[in-house]
Formats: C-alpha cells, sequence, structure tokens
C-alpha cells in the first residue's frame, strides 16, 4: 500500500506549528514524520491580522517540514483560532419525503441543511456544523434514522461560527504558502482526537486549550460537541502580568513563568539577572500571586462557561489540559482547586510521535482527526466557494 502524508498546521499567537504525518495500512498505527516550529508574526489573539507575515512563516515551515520527511508536502489541515469563535444552537425540521414514511438519507440531508438556515450578520459565517440529535415524530436522542419510518424528521445541531475578515486572512496566508487546504478546524476543537478516547467522550469531558493569546473550551458529552467557546485571555497575559509586576523584559518574564509558576514554596526569594546584566530578585510568594491572580480568572472564565451549560463541576471524565499554557507548574492543582472536577495533562493517544510538549497536541489532533476522518487524497477545497462551504456538516455522530 502507497504511504499517504498529510500536514497539520496550528497558527498560535505566540507560535506557527507544523507536523506531518504519514498513514500506514489498515489497523496499523500512524506515524508523525516531523515537527516544525516558528514563532508568530501577524498573529494578533490567535486571528491572522498581516497575511504576508503568515505566509512567510508558514513557507518557512512547509521547507523546513519537506526536508524533514523527504516528502513533497501539498494539502494542508489548518486551525481556525481567534476569540471570534462562537457557538449557535439551532434545530430544523422537514416532512419525510417518501410515501412509505421511511426516513432517507436525502431526508437527512434535508434537515441537516434546515437547521442551518439561521440568520448570521453578513461578517460571520459558519465553519463546521455538528449534529447532536435527530427527533422522529417527537422521539428524542435518536441517532441512526436512516430506514426508520416516521412523519416527522427534526434534528438539533450546534454551529461553530467565526468573523469572516479572519478567516479570508488565514486562508489567503495559506494558499499564498504554496498549501492546498485540504479542511479547517475550528482551534478549540483540533486537541481532541489526539487526547481523547470514546468513553471519556460519552461521559462527559472537556478540552481547556491554554494558548498563548486565547484559552480555547470544548465540551464532550454522549459522544458529541456540545459547547466550545474562546476566551480572549490566556498565558500570554500571564507573562505581561509578570514583566510588569516584576519590572523584567517579557522575554525574561515567559522563562520565569515557565520555570517557577504557581508553585507554592512560601517566601523563598529568587535571584536572576536581566538582559542588561542587572540583578533581578523577588520573592517566590510575590510570583505566586501575580500568577495565581490570571490562572484563577481564567478558571472563572471556564467556570462561567460551564454554568451556563449546567455543567459546572459536573463533568465525569474532568477535564484535559493543552496547549503552552498547560507546561505552567502546578497548573493541575490549580485547576483542580478552581474547577473542582479532575485534571489531568493531555497526552498523545493512537499515534507514534517523537513529541509529547502539551503546546503541540493541538496540530496532533488535526492529524489524527485527519486520518479519522478520511481526508487523504481528497483534492482541495480552496477556491472561490471556500468560504461558502459548511465544512463537514454532513458527518454526523463519528465516534
Amino acid at each position: 500500500m502507497r504511504a499517504e502524508i498529510i500536514a497539520g498546521l496550528d497558527i498560535g499567537t505566540h507560535s506557527l506549528k507544523m507536523a506531518v504525518l504519514q498513514k500506514r495500512g489498515e489497523g496499523e498505527t500512524p506515524e508523525i514524520l516531523g515537527f516544525g516550529e516558528e514563532s508568530s508574526s501577524g498573529v494578533r489573539k490567535g486571528s491572522v491580522v498581516h497575511t504576508d507575515e503568515v505566509s512567510k512563516k508558514i513557507l518557512a515551515l512547509k521547507d523546513r517540514l519537506s526536508t524533514i520527511s523527504g516528502k513533497s508536502i501539498r494539502e494542508v489541515i489548518v486551525s481556525i483560532g481567534g476569540s471570534h469563535i462562537f457557538c449557535v444552537p439551532s434545530h430544523g425540521i422537514v416532512a419525510v419525503s417518501r410515501a412509505d414514511g421511511q426516513i432517507s438519507q436525502e431526508d437527512v440531508d434535508r434537515v441537516l441543511q434546515a437547521a442551518q438556515a439561521f440568520s448570521l450578520p453578513s461578517n460571520k459565517e459558519i465553519l463546521e456544523a455538528f449534529p447532536q440529535q435527530f427527533v422522529v415524530d417527537g422521539e428524542e436522542r435518536v441517532k441512526e434514522v436512516v430506514g426508520m419510518k416516521g412523519v416527522r424528521l427534526e434534528a438539533d445541531v450546534l454551529a461553530v461560527c467565526g468573523f469572516s475578515p479572519y478567516i479570508r486572512n488565514l486562508t489567503e496566508a495559506v494558499i499564498e504558502a504554496g498549501f492546498e487546504i485540504a479542511d479547517t478546524v475550528p482551534a478549540p476543537l483540533m486537541a481532541e482526537p489526539a487526547v481523547l478516547g470514546p468513553q471519556q467522550k460519552e461521559v462527559g469531558v472537556a478540552v481547556l486549550d491554554m494558548g498563548a493569546g486565547t484559552t480555547g473550551l470544548a465540551v464532550y458529552e454522549q459522544g458529541d460537541l456540545i459547547h466550545a467557546a474562546v476566551f480572549p485571555v490566556g498565558s500570554e497575559n500571564i507573562t505581561n502580568d509578570i514583566a510588569v509586576g516584576l519590572r523584567c523584559e517579557p522575554d525574561l518574564a515567559e522563562r520565569i513563568k515557565v520555570g517557577l509558576g504557581v508553585s507554592r514554596r512560601g517566601k523563598r526569594s529568587e535571584k536572576l539577572e536581566t538582559a542588561e546584566g542587572q540583578p533581578l530578585a523577588f520573592s517566590q510568594k510575590l510570583l505566586s500571586r501575580i500568577v495565581q491572580a490570571r490562572v484563577r480568572e481564567i478558571f472563572q472564565l471556564v467556570n462561567k462557561e460551564l454554568k451556563q451549560i449546567s455543567r459546572q463541576g459536573a463533568l465525569p471524565g474532568g477535564v484535559v489540559l493543552v496547549g503552552g499554557g498547560a507546561k505552567l507548574p502546578k497548573i493541575v492543582e490549580e485547576a483542580k482547586r478552581e474547577l473542582k472536577v479532575t485534571v489531568r495533562l493531555g497526552k498523545p493517544q493512537g499515534v507514534v510521535s517523537p513529541q509529547s510538549d502539551p503546546a503541540f497536541l493541538g496540530v496532533i489532533g488535526l492529524l489524527l482527526g485527519a486520518a479519522r476522518d478520511g481526508y487523504y487524497g481528497r483534492g482541495s477545497y480552496a477556491g472561490a466557494g471556500f468560504l461558502q462551504k459548511v465544512r463537514r456538516v454532513f458527518r454526523p455522530f463519528i465516534p
């Protein structure tokens, strides 16, 4: 069997990450051939604001990964991030078309289209729609409806939407770098294939992606996505708080954050040097107070969002932390304290990978999702109708 490859591209506030996956034979574990990372330029709070700058970074990654993998890379799965991402629940209803009342795939397609026929501002669009349940003649929580008999078919969907100009910017940057876009994935959802198993998604679980400029939340239950949100705060805010509080440059603040973070070690003093060679002394107590204030704010936003869907403190599968912010020392303990559920760091599942850094779990998830959904060799969706296409809408209830 010919080995097939595809690339994943995670465009973040702090950095752009790319990886290449090789699909193997039936039943074999896919293998990631290489990773690459470039510092972000032209990205603000997860959104592409300067197309040319981002395109240059993507091209550099493309060339590097082609060299590392020894493969020519044409197609890419891309994450779409930013605090402009939002969710809209919607409901559709149609009459079953066949005279004998048997529900066909055509009926399913029609009811899913009807569920997406809701009004959005002209500068907003649907990124992806997730069927949550079908209803046949009032009977709810039906998933397999083709072949059933009924008169009325209804569907509930969760539409993940975004701001069209930012989506267009990202699309143009990727295409200008010489890539064809095989698919796009809303950033809060990209890590799920890498860190969650079917059982966790069944009982109820959340993935919290702690990026630099934003924090993404995705909640799953009974195998389906039930909610997603993006908060305009991330680990970069912690770095900025440290820089202000300790009066040091951002680069040193980042090193302090990753090295010491929210460790609770009393009043022990730390002594470092600034870029100019000047001494910098501070207490661990002060650092902890600075970091904990921002971390607590992020988790309070998460709790507020979970409360809106009646899931605050009520996720049997707990919360899985991914993203660069998940590397903050003692972050799991802080999350448990604030969220009142079990919390663990995400680890890649179902793939041969030399990389287990939480910051790379998003791009790993993009690749595993592509392998799961069969996006090899399907060609590109980039072109005139790309922004108007509702992506993967007719894939209801993939486990």
